[in-house]
C-alpha cells in the first residue's frame, strides 16, 4: 500500500465554537497536508478543541483579536513554506485536493493560488448570484503573502502572481435563515462601527440607493434567479445587510451630533 506523500503546506483554522462542522473541515486535509493549526477563542467550551486535537491539529488558545489579527497569528505559528487558509464551516472538496497536488508538484514562480467556493444552503448548492465563483484567495506563499482587509471581511494579500484553480472548497454556510440574519446583523454592525472610526459620512443616498442595486446586482445581474427561490432569498438578504450597514452608520451619527438627546431625566 502506497502512502502519498505529505504536501509542505499549513493549514490555518480559526475557530470558536465548532463542534458541530470543524471536524469535516479538518478531516478533509488531514491526510495530505503537512500540518493542521487550529487558533482558538480562549473561551471555547464546547468541545472544539479536543476534536481538532484528534484529527492531528496543533491548537493554540488565543484572545480573540479579530478575523485579520487571528489569521495572521494562526500564519505565523505555520511551519511549512505554504499556507492555505480554511474556515471552520468549510471542505476542500475531492477534486480541488488533487488540484492543490498538482499545483503543489510544480509551483512555478506563483506566489498564490485562487480558487472558487461554493456555498450550500438551505439544502442546495448555490451556483450563481453574489455567491458564486466567490473567488477565494486561500493558498500562498508563508514568505509572500499576509491577510489583510477591514472587519470583517479580511483577505490575503501577496507579493507576486497568483494562479487560479478550476476546483472549488465547498462551504456550509449558515444552519437557517435565522442563523443567516443573525450574522447579517452582527457584520453589519461590525462594518459601520468601521466605517464610523475610519470617520465616513452617512449619506442619504446611501441608504436609499445601494440596497436595491445591491439586490438588482445579485438577482439580475449576476443571474440569481437561476438559483429560484434560493437565489430570491440570497439577493434580498444581501440587499438587507446593505441597509443595516448604512442604517447603523445613520445611528452612530446621530449618537455623535445628539449624545444626551435621549437620555432619560435623572
Amino acid at each position: 500500500m502506497t502512502v502519498a506523500k505529505l504536501l509542505p503546506i499549513s493549514v490555518c483554522v480559526i475557530a470558536g465554537n465548532e463542534a458541530q462542522r470543524i471536524r469535516r473541515a479538518l478531516d478533509s486535509v488531514a491526510d495530505w497536508a503537512g500540518e493542521i493549526i487550529v487558533v482558538l477563542n480562549d473561551d471555547e467550551n464546547d468541545g472544539t478543541a479536543q476534536i481538532a486535537a484528534a484529527s492531528g491539529a496543533k491548537v493554540f488558545p488565543e484572545p480573540w483579536k479579530g478575523h485579520v489579527a487571528q489569521k495572521n497569528s494562526a500564519a505565523d505559528k505555520a511551519t511549512q513554506p505554504w499556507i492555505l487558509g480554511l474556515d471552520a464551516d468549510e471542505e476542500v472538496s475531492p477534486a480541488l485536493r488533487d488540484e492543490i497536488r498538482r499545483a503543489m508538484a510544480e509551483p512555478g514562480d506563483h506566489a498564490a493560488f485562487c480558487f472558487p467556493r461554493c456555498t450550500h444552503f438551505c439544502d442546495r448548492w448555490i451556483r450563481h448570484g453574489e455567491w458564486y465563483p466567490d473567488v477565494k484567495l486561500r493558498l500562498f506563499r508563508k514568505d509572500l503573502g499576509r491577510t489583510e482587509g477591514q472587519e470583517p471581511h479580511d483577505k490575503v494579500v501577496v507579493n507576486g502572481t497568483i494562479k487560479q484553480l478550476h476546483n472549488a472548497i465547498w462551504h456550509y454556510t449558515y444552519d437557517d435563515i435565522r442563523d443567516h440574519f443573525e450574522t447579517l446583523n452582527r457584520f453589519s454592525t461590525i462594518t459601520a462601527q468601521q466605517k464610523f472610526m475610519q470617520g465616513s459620512r452617512f449619506r442619504w443616498r446611501d441608504l436609499l440607493f445601494r440596497p436595491p442595486l445591491r439586490f438588482f446586482r445579485g438577482y439580475v445581474l449576476r443571474a440569481g434567479f437561476l438559483d429560484g427561490a434560493h437565489g430570491f432569498l440570497i439577493a434580498c438578504a444581501c440587499a438587507y445587510g446593505a441597509y443595516m450597514k448604512y442604517a447603523k452608520l445613520w445611528e452612530l451619527s446621530l449618537r455623535r451630533q445628539q449624545p444626551f438627546k435621549d437620555l432619560p431625566e435623572q
